[in-house]
């Protein structure tokens, strides 16, 4: 049988620099051709607000999908351990 791993799997730095580097570049990029659009204002602040609404919506999805996840690893660990009692207590040779 195979064991999970108890301990938590760590991101690298250069993998933590090159998201942060990625997020900041891109919002930047985006927020920098919001304000050179040659729009009215009004135009700018819907699309700014649907920006910053497409991005706290993908931070809370992100988190969802990671809670899911560690929350099926948790029952799948518990019912792995369970399974190894029954296991250990059984003597197939006891009648």
């Amino acid at each position: 049988m195979q064991k999970l791993d108890t301990a938590p799997q760590t991101h690298s730095n250069a993998w933590i620099v090159q998201s942060w580097a990625a997020f900041v570049i891109s919002v930047s990029a985006t927020t920098a051709g919001i304000f050179c659009l040659p729009v009215d204002g009004w135009v700018k602040s819907y699309v700014g607000m649907g920006t910053v609404f497409s991005i706290t919506s993908t931070f809370s999805l992100s988190k969802t999908v990671r809670d899911v996840h560690e929350s099926k690893r948790f029952i799948s660990r518990v019912d792995e351990a369970k399974l190894e009692k029954i296991l250990a207590e059984h003597d197939p040779f006891k009648r």
